[in-house]
């Protein structure tokens, strides 16, 4: 599983990142965390906001930042 994180790298980003990452710990799943600062490939994908959360590619979360339990529970869906 890959998830990806979209997002200049402000406070609301990092914290997007932060929270992701413990969702994957917690759940004890298998999972890729990349953060991707690139507006371009933003752009290119069709995200309007930062952050914005995708899980293998599909984008889940725009312009707000999940907590954890809600990206536990797409993550869940996803297995």
């Amino acid at each position: 599983m890959k998830i990806e994180i979209f997002g200049v790298g402000c406070p609301k980003c990092r914290k997007t990142e932060e929270n992701a990452r413990k969702a994957v710990n917690e759940l004890g799943i298998d999972a890729e965390v990349v953060h991707i600062f690139d507006q371009a490939q933003m752009i290119a994908r069709g995200i309007t906001g930062s952050p914005a959360l995708a899980i293998d590619g599909e984008l889940k979360i725009v312009d707000r930042i999940p907590g954890v339990e809600e990206i536990k529970k797409l993550l869940s869906k996803q297995q």
